[in-house]
């Protein structure tokens, strides 16, 4: 059972013997020392490691394994609270930028609990349209032609009601494209198929349209217009969308307010780029 609750923790050795090769050269520790000795686990942190420990094994731990993860918590608080007291969280990258990620994780917290109506998911989704349009689709027929007399020559058989089959040349292209947007079309057909298509009238045989491949005659079957759907299509993607917003709003205004405590002095970046 002891590798499922010890992990190995190196980088915590490695501390442990900065500490105590600076404890050796520059004495006993920090002279502040009386908050620090103060360590108290409650039961709410303990009810914490045992939900972690849960998350990870789907089950519960048992008194012994829940007592070996309180000892390593202890453990590690004693090494992360000394490591700060010798300031050797100064100057580091990574534990800087876990430290941001924290705070904007607490800053952000209360997003996930906020709870949005109707009216609130239909204004952000009026106000962002632009993000969750569907784009124009089309669906077509197409024949492919070696060269445009030929194509116009077919294309009175087709608008009576020929068999397509029997028309254009030999071609790996499907006979028949399925709804698809802008960026399917010309990624298949070449820049502009797309539009020479959306502008034809449906259900009857026309062109010939030029794609990259040459002349064809094409029919289109579908036309679907760009168009936001309702709320109700997309409603799990607004409410992410919404919480994102509103995660935002929330660390901005936290840390406008933190950064108002602050009296802050910079350098001007003109002067440090001067040589």
């Amino acid at each position: 059972m002891g590798p499922l609750i010890r992990e190995p923790l190196v980088h915590f050795l490695v501390l442990g013997a900065v500490i105590f090769g600076l404890f050796a050269a520059f004495g006993s520790g920090p002279a502040q020392r009386s908050d620090m000795t103060l360590l108290e686990v409650t039961e709410d942190e303990a009810a914490g490691l045992a939900r972690q420990f849960e998350a990870t094994w789907r089950r519960p731990p048992t008194a012994a394994e829940l007592e070996a993860m309180i000892d390593n918590y202890i453990r590690d608080e004693v090494l992360v609270r000394e490591a700060l007291a010798l300031g050797l969280d100064q100057g580091d990258a990574v534990v800087r930028q876990r430290l941001v990620q924290k705070m904007q994780f607490l800053t952000e917290s209360g997003a996930e609990a906020a709870v949005p109506d109707e009216a609130a998911l239909q204004a952000h989704l009026d106000a962002n349209a632009a993000i969750f349009a569907r784009p124009a689709r089309l669906a077509f027929d197409q024949v492919p032609f070696g060269d445009t007399a030929a194509a116009r020559a077919a294309l009175p058989a087709l608008q009576g009601g020929a068999d397509p089959a029997e028309f254009g040349v030999p071609s790996l292209l499907p006979a028949r494209i399925p709804a698809s947007p802008r960026q399917i079309v010309d990624g298949t057909f070449g820049n502009g198929f797309f539009d020479a298509l959306a502008a034809l009238p449906p259900g009857r045989w026309a062109g010939p349209v030029a794609s990259g491949y040459g002349p064809h005659l094409v029919r289109v079957t579908e036309f679907a217009p760009r168009a936001v759907p309702p709320l109700d299509a997309i409603r799990d993607a607004v409410e992410a969308d919404w919480r994102a917003e509103i995660r935002a709003q929330l660390r901005e205004e936290r840390l406008e307010r933190l950064m108002s405590l602050y009296q802050v002095t910079r350098p001007d970046p003109a002067a440090v780029l001067a040589p």
